[in-house]
């Protein structure tokens, strides 16, 4: 039941800053462009109506081209080949 309720919790609600403040749900199941184009608009509004709250235009954060858990080493790679 922890795991059911921490597994859940994790990839679905909690942003990981490794991966642009997103959720691993959002980027595994391919929302994450759709997320960032929708920060990407909210931040805009924002900007626009208090600019003086801003020392520079906000962006979204980059999205990261690849994702892992455990990083595999070249070598790694390597001895499984």
């Amino acid at each position: 039941m922890f795991c059911e309720t921490f597994f859940e919790y994790y990839n679905h609600r909690h942003y990981h800053s490794g991966i642009a403040l997103l959720t691993p749900a959002s980027v595994h199941y391919s929302d994450a462009e759709q997320v960032q184009a929708d920060r990407a608009a909210t931040l805009t509004r924002a900007f626009t109506a208090n600019p003086e709250r801003f020392t520079r235009k906000p962006v979204p954060l980059r999205l990261p081209e690849e994702a892992w858990i455990n990083d595999p080493s070249r070598e790694a790679i390597i001895k499984s080949a």
